[in-house]
């Protein structure tokens, strides 16, 4: 994407794998100095191997004096990727009490905390900022044994709506993008069978599944002065899905 984001000091979560570390990398190829937080260090070396540039910070976000202290200690940020997340699958009659807290701990109240770090920074400098907190489908329609999933996700959508209507008065816009199953390790987590993935497949009116790439292109866009009146929306990346109805 013909971006530039020289000078621009940006903080990717969950940069480990999949489209955190991709989003890492295609900004740092962009011109920003890029902040890469993983809970697990190999990913953190190993794309540090591939782009020297980037800042690697090992820190689990359900950890939160932890996370914090490192986030704090970035100093100024200009763009935020919330892309961080977990995933346990459980049919409704089987979901725990343990499920629901660690998944809404790092799905929900992690997005909160890191903004409000984040933002802060944007707030004192009088500079604006951008902000693109990962979403998904699941926060749209209902899925089969996502029901936590599904709700941490619509919780994703409307703090994204309240964090862009209180932080837009100081220039800082706030978005989502909403994919359906991405080609990604953890996008697969409940996808790997045929027999599931090719009805979900088949009710996409583009007939695939979203790559890495098509929802980077997005978060960049979103994240770049392109999109400068842009502020507020839940974008599906979804090949059509939720608008086809089916």
């Amino acid at each position: 994407m013909d971006v530039k984001f020289d000078g621009k000091r940006a903080l990717v979560t969950g940069a480990g794998k999949g489209i955190g570390r991709d989003t890492a990398k295609m900004l740092a190829q962009c011109g920003a100095e890029v902040f890469a937080l993983s809970r697990t260090q190999e990913d953190l070396d190993s794309l540090k191997k591939e782009v020297p540039s980037i800042h690697t910070l090992c820190v689990d976000l359900g950890d939160r004096q932890a996370s914090k202290v490192a986030i704090e200690n970035i100093g100024a940020i200009d763009l935020l990727v919330n892309n961080a997340a977990i995933a346990a699958l459980q049919p409704f009659l089987e979901v725990s009490h343990d499920q629901f807290t660690s998944m809404m701990d790092v799905n929900v109240r992690a997005v909160i905390e890191v903004s409000q770090i984040a933002a802060r920074t944007m707030v004192a400098r009088k500079c604006g900022g951008a902000i693109v907190n990962l979403s998904s489908q699941a926060s749209l329609v209902a899925l089969a044994n996502h029901t936590v999933y599904c709700a941490t996700k619509a919780a994703v959508d409307s703090v994204t709506r309240s964090m862009a209507m209180e932080l837009g008065p100081h220039q800082i816009r706030v978005n989502a993008v909403n994919p359906t199953v991405v080609n990604t390790a953890m996008g697969l987590v409940g996808w790997a069978d045929p027999k599931k993935a090719d009805p979900m497949r088949a009710r996409i009116p583009l007939g695939r599944f979203a790559d890495p790439s098509d929802v980077v292109n997005v978060i960049l866009f979103l994240l770049s002065d392109r999109s400068a009146m842009v502020n507020g929306v839940t974008l599906p990346i979804d090949g059509g899905f939720v608008a086809s109805g089916i």
